[in-house]
């Protein structure tokens, strides 16, 4: 079909690899993609239900698009991912004008369906899970040419008692070691050196009795592979023999994401967690004596029911005793189906999570900004990522532990290239270096 398609993604990580999956799965049925949405005939909007203002964004874009299907070449508006699995029935009664919804499963579908539509002038819908689905034959549409996100696994089990990812993505799913491999091959050939494994948490993948660590120690093994990542890690599942794999392997990024969520037991628990805030604490412990100069990002969540003011102080504790290098801070956000809109009474009010948010903030930034500047003198090797947003004369980058580092352009360097860059300053959560080869 000679139609032209255009793709905007919300969202995690793995959001940004199902679009690069749709993208592949379209282009292969006769689509064409477009970068400017006045071109397209069909817009997808891929989503995330993680949090309310995650939905009501999808909304109030989808709503400024429909100036462009009164246009005329906009011809179908569509509606993938996250979204449609949580609250479709919503997202039909407030735009009324989208002819498609499709869940993460489903992908395959729609070119079909999009045939569908422009036949019969019908709403279309595929919303089940399928347990099989992994697009493992499926070889991601890439236009980045620095990094590669690959998934190695779908879905969740954990059910966090105020997370949607099990209802809307559904159960874990962990892909072949081969299909793996194999796609970390075809993207080291396409000139991209830095990759990373996704996960919604990757400790649990297992294949055929293979687990995480093995499997990230095959990865680093292949042939050409520069820098390796991974996301997302899970506290209750972090095993001592995951960091062993990384100490062992000068390509594995010494960065760590480790969501801790709350510094209160009683929170902890009644989120499902599955672990106390001292068996945190005893893993970054055991992390750092192992990697040293690793960089430990996190997340945390304030305002979930029944959060005191001092359980709030608990989480505060952490995030001044642990020094993390950056920290990811989201408000409580009720969400439909999951356990604790089901148990729990949503009793912090608006404006006190706002406070303790705020208050969490701006304690991050200075702490991230300690951590920071301990880079100043140091030269560490960075992966030319893009020109600065900023500076045409200059390029953005990142360091082994995920640190964004700007630098003059000097001849012979380019985009994808890896340059010994010596840091001579930090500012909020950026650091400013020369590059000294």
């Amino acid at each position: 079909m000679n139609k032209t398609f255009y793709i905007e993604t919300y969202g995690c990580q793995m959001n940004t690899v199902d679009s690069e999956i749709v993208t592949s799965i379209l282009i292969g049925a006769g689509f064409k993609l477009v970068d400017d949405i006045k071109e397209a005939n069909i817009i997808l909007l891929n989503t995330c239900a993680i949090r309310e203002k995650a939905v009501e964004r999808v909304i109030n874009k989808m709503g400024q698009h429909k100036a462009f299907i009164r246009s005329g070449k906009l011809e179908i508006a569509g509606i993938l991912g996250c979204i449609p699995e949580h609250t479709g029935d919503e997202l039909k009664a407030k735009l009324d004008f989208i002819k498609l919804q499709v869940g993460p499963d489903k992908y395959r579908t729609l070119p079909q369906l999009i045939k569908n539509i422009y036949k019969d002038k019908k709403y279309h819908e595929e919303l089940d899970f399928d347990i099989e689905e992994n697009y493992e034959d499926v070889t991601p549409y890439r236009s980045e040419h620095t990094n590669a996100f690959i998934s190695v696994m779908r879905g969740c089990n954990n059910f966090c008692t105020y997370c949607v990812v099990p209802y809307v993505r559904g159960r874990e799913k962990s892909r072949s070691i081969d299909s793996i491999i194999s796609e970390v091959e075809k993207t080291i050939a396409q000139g991209i050196s830095e990759i990373t494994l996704l996960g919604q948490n990757v400790n649990s993948y297992d294949y055929n009795g293979i687990r995480f660590p093995e499997l990230l120690q095959k990865v680093a093994e292949v042939k050409g592979m520069k820098r390796l990542k991974f996301a997302t890690s899970h506290a209750k599942d972090l095993s001592e023999e995951l960091i062993d794999v990384i100490v062992k392997n000068n390509n594995i990024s010494n960065s760590f994401h480790l969501p801790f969520q709350a510094g209160s037991n009683e929170v902890l628990k009644n989120m499902n967690r599955g672990y106390t805030i001292e068996e945190y604490l005893a893993k970054i412990k055991m992390i750092r004596e192992k990697i040293p100069d690793i960089a430990i990002t996190t997340d945390v969540i304030v305002g979930f029911p029944g959060e005191t003011k001092e359980d709030f102080e608990e989480t505060v504790k952490v995030l001044k005793d642990t020094e993390f290098d950056n920290a990811f801070m989201f408000i409580y956000s009720e969400r439909k189906n999951t356990a604790s809109a089901k148990n729990f009474k949503d009793d912090v009010s608006k404006e006190e999570k706002g406070r303790r948010q705020q208050f969490i903030s701006e304690l991050q930034k200075k702490i991230g900004l300690v951590q920071l500047k301990k880079d100043i003198g140091k030269v560490t090797e960075v992966l030319i990522e893009s020109v600065s947003k900023k500076r045409d004369d200059q390029y953005k980058g990142r360091t082994e532990q995920n640190r964004i580092v700007i630098f003059d352009k000097i001849d012979d360097c380019n985009i994808g290239d890896y340059v010994k860059v010596k840091i001579i300053k930090a500012e909020g959560v950026t650091l400013f270096g020369e590059i000294v080869e």
